[in-house]
């Protein structure tokens, strides 16, 4: 087995023994443990040197998804100070896929909206792995007109393989539900920041993906589908994930070179999952830029913007040679 050919978890054993090292130091007394520390993450730079170049777009998808990755959850609990999550779309109940709600960021108030896939295997079926129902969604822009009514910014994180596609989530209006909030989003007079933190998965992304600035963490991926889908669809052949990953340009470089993404955050060296911390500074320090920018333009020129920035994703011009 070649190096490309290697998952990624394959990959980062060596990076991950590290990590396990950094953590063990971090809870010991020992006195040099800074020295310590600050030598391993210069081991880890220097691997993480040599494994990106090997990195397909599979592999990103396998970082992307990494269970090691944080949550929406996790975010919160670093960039927010009392948050308080509401539940119910106040017409079938409520979904534990989405999580929604108020907290303190940076001295103002802030609505949060994120998927949530669980940590551990009870957590994930509690969460149905991040699948939205409709009421994920009816819950999400409840909150999100909440904010519009008190001028609060609204915050999107952004984690699912889409929404859920069960026979009931269909019967309750998954994709009225989806649609409906593209329209309402699309004209909420309050700024709205979407951020990407790992699987950006078609129309259970794009639901609350709707907003002024659009950003990606470094090795997230947002998709119509996800490259599984893709290969057993086109090519009905799962050999095909490669190629239908290749071929999709769902990666933070593709989707910022074809304009439908405005920033990419930086991850750590191996991935977000090898520093918290040092992603919850990257994520606050373009998420602070970002809100203190839209605040200082008018409501109206908020919207025409937000207008223009979609209906400019598409488009091309056909040249005839001479």
């Amino acid at each position: 087995m070649t190096e490309q050919e290697k998952t990624f978890y394959q990959l980062e054993e060596s990076i991950l023994e590290l990590k396990q090292r950094i953590d063990q130091l971090e809870e010991s007394d020992d006195p040099k443990r800074q020295d310590k520390i600050k030598q391993l993450r210069s081991q880890i730079r220097e691997k993480w040197e040599k494994i990106k170049p090997l990195l397909t777009p599979v592999h990103i998808v396998q970082i992307a998804r990494h269970p090691l990755r944080p949550y929406t959850l996790d975010y919160l609990g670093a960039l927010t100070s009392d948050f308080m999550e509401l539940h119910g779309d106040r017409r079938a109940g409520d979904d534990p896929a989405i999580v929604a709600g108020f907290g303190r960021y940076r001295g103002q108030s802030v609505a949060f909206i994120g998927h949530q896939k669980g940590r551990t295997t009870r957590e994930r079926i509690a969460r149905n792995f991040g699948q939205p129902n409709p009421e994920g969604y009816r819950k999400s822009l409840r909150i999100m007109q909440l904010a519009e009514k008190f001028d609060f910014p609204v915050v999107t994180l952004i984690d699912t393989p889409g929404a859920y596609p069960g026979i009931q989530a269909e019967e309750r209006g998954q994709a009225e539900a989806i649609a409906y909030n593209l329209r309402v989003i699309s004209q909420l007079r309050v700024p709205v920041v979407n951020i990407v933190i790992g699987e950006g998965g078609s129309g259970g992304a794009l639901a609350i993906g709707v907003g002024d600035v659009i950003m990606m963490l470094e090795n997230s991926f947002y998709s119509v589908i996800s490259p599984e889908g893709c290969a057993a669809i086109l090519w009905k052949d799962q050999s095909a994930v490669a190629q239908a990953a290749q071929n999709l340009r769902f990666l933070a470089p593709d989707l910022l070179r074809l304009g439908i993404v405005d920033k990419i955050i930086p991850e750590p060296p191996g991935g977000a999952h090898i520093d918290w911390k040092q992603t919850f500074r990257h994520v606050d320090q373009y998420l602070n830029q970002t809100l203190k920018r839209l605040k200082q333009k008018d409501r109206d020129t908020l919207l025409e913007e937000r207008y223009q920035k979609f209906r400019q994703i598409g488009v091309f011009e056909e040249r005839k040679e001479k």
